[in-house]
């Protein structure tokens, strides 16, 4: 019996199969199944499914107890792939990759989804995509050859794989759900906001704005950017943005209940009784998980801000009786990966240990001063090389050239408009937009890039120079994702948290210690599969605890 096996769901809720040799071609008849569950249920022998879409077809089988150990999902690698070749944001569907290999006109994508409030239809039902199991059964081969004409085809398998299995992890996610009590939530805002006005804000918002009107003895709406850079200015204080770090700098009596207004402004508004209403059910919150949903293949959510929870608000984040959360933050992770992909035998020997690596930087190039070792670390990855960050780099470039040649190249590709890759093969888009620019730290108020501009190339070169680091840590966490679902599966225990550098695991009580165990050597395992023999090493500051707010 093959262990892969190609699956089209059908429109009466059946589905058509096929059994797949290695060569990715057709092994045997199709067979066609009335119940697409019952049809995976009563194959346990196949170990990898391949289908159209993991979204269109997983939360299916999940709401019917049915997991897979693995997947591939045709329409994620068609994204990479057509990237790889140069060719990113053309239509990945499979029925866009169906009529590439036909020549006939290409289908746009269906626009992207989003999650709606206290619903789950748009994410576990989205709209089907009429691809016969012959199509996707071509498209499938057709992107296995594709593989191996690619420049390192192990490693673009490797990431195909994977993110296939961060899908999985995925759907398991956004099922299972983040613990969350509704009641302590309730009380934190009472105590941060306290009470609810009917049609305005909460009586501690409304005292603030007060308290900043009377310190600038007219009226001023805290919450209006104009308004309060307006009300400095007449106070003889010039400022350009309401940002926290600039305002704070200022010695005026509206400071402080101003920055007070914002911080509970920002909870009220990002985290506040309608974002409890519509997020939070049935003692879960499911924020709908998309992997690889930015350029770097950071996962991002469909709603509900997951990835961005304060720490305030991390207190309604409680275990269920009898269980527990085991909170992993991985440790410096991004010059961890540096190390590892630019084969700098200094820095790899920094990385090597668990120990603070800032630390073991600047003892080695600074003097023992860890706030500039970590300056210049920081600055070598996002582009910082002006001013303070130049001198700071030329130190760091002497003790760890191979490092910084690293990102220097990649800064330099990208200037000069090519393709730049992570080290798993996910490539860059050809252009930065304005969002991949802020997620590689470069600061917005440049004008955006556009083909051919000079400042355009200049900051596709900060982007990629961050882009191949960041986008290397994003394949890595990928291997430590399937890693722990592999080692979890025979478990009780549950992912339900996961961004770019930290997974939260629910499970019993008796089994905490055996998923810290799991999660130390998934990360050595994602290590050894990514990297090969590198003496680089990712360790993880882990809690166990029964609140998310106890973890840090």
């Amino acid at each position: 019996m093959s262990e892969r096996w190609a699956l089209a769901a059908t429109e009466d809720g059946g589905a058509l199969l096929v059994a797949l040799g290695r060569d990715g071609l057709p092994e045997g008849a199709v067979v066609r199944e009335p119940d697409l569950v019952e049809a995976v249920r009563s194959r346990p022998e196949v170990v990898r499914w391949v289908w159209r879409s993991t979204d269109a077809v997983y939360p299916r089988l999940l709401s019917a107890g049915v997991r897979v150990e693995r997947c591939y999902d045709i329409e994620d690698a068609e994204a990479l792939l057509l990237g790889h070749e140069g060719r990113f944001g053309e239509p990945h569907s499979a029925a866009a990759a169906w009529a590439r290999l036909r020549g006939t006109p290409v289908p746009p994508d269906p626009p992207a989804r989003a999650a709606l409030p206290g619903s789950q239809s748009s994410l576990f039902d989205p709209a089907p995509v009429a691809v016969e199991l012959e199509a996707l059964v071509e498209v499938y081969a057709d992107q296995q050859r594709r593989h191996a004409e690619t420049d390192r085809p192990d490693r673009m398998r490797l990431l195909t794989s994977t993110e296939s299995a961060g899908m999985l992890v995925a759907a398991e996610m956004n099922r299972a759900g983040l613990p969350w009590r509704a009641d302590v939530h309730r009380a934190v805002l009472r105590e941060l906001l306290g009470e609810r006005y009917a049609g305005g804000e909460p009586r501690r918002l409304a005292e603030l704005a007060d308290e900043v009107s009377e310190a600038f003895g007219r009226r001023v709406s805290p919450e209006l950017p104009s308004d309060v850079v307006r009300a400095f200015a007449s106070a003889g204080h010039r400022i350009t943005s309401t940002r926290k770090w600039e305002i704070e700098t200022i010695d005026h009596p509206a400071v402080r209940p101003l920055l007070a207004h914002k911080h509970l402004y920002r909870v009220y508004t990002a985290h506040g009784w309608n974002w409890l209403r519509d997020w939070v059910h049935d003692g879960r919150f499911r924020p709908g998980y998309l992997p690889g949903g930015t350029a770097t293949g950071r996962w991002v959510t469909n709603g509900g801000g997951a990835l961005q929870i304060p720490k305030v608000i991390r207190r309604a984040v409680i275990a269920d009786p009898g269980r527990r959360l085991v909170v992993a933050d991985a440790a410096q992770m991004e010059p961890r990966v540096l190390a590892a992909i630019s084969g700098d035998a200094g820095l790899m020997e920094v990385a090597s240990r668990p120990d603070d690596l800032y630390k073991s930087v600047s003892d080695r190039a600074f003097a023992g001063d860890r706030d500039l070792a970590k300056l210049a670390v920081l600055g070598a990855m996002y582009g910082q090389t002006s001013g303070d960050g130049l001198k700071n780099l030329a130190a760091l470039r002497r003790r760890f050239p191979k490092a910084v040649a690293y990102v220097d190249d990649a800064a330099r590709a990208g200037e000069e408009g090519r393709l730049v890759r992570t080290w798993l093969g996910r490539t860059c888009p050809p252009v930065a937009g304005a969002g991949d620019q802020e997620e590689a730290g470069i600061p917005q108020d440049e004008e955006g890039p556009s083909a051919g501009d000079a400042r355009s190339l200049r900051a596709r070169g900060r982007f990629t120079r961050n882009f191949v680091v960041q986008g290397s840590a994003s394949d890595w966490t990928l291997l430590l994702l399937a890693a722990l679902r592999r080692r979890t599966a025979a478990m009780a225990a549950e992912l339900v948290f996961f961004q770019h550098d930290e997974v939260i695991v629910h499970c019993p009580e008796a089994e905490a210690g055996a998923v810290v165990e799991a999660i130390e050597e998934a990360s050595a395992e994602a290590t050894r599969v990514a990297f090969g023999d590198t003496p680089v090493h990712f360790p993880f500051t882990t809690a166990v605890v029964e609140c998310y707010a106890d973890a840090k």
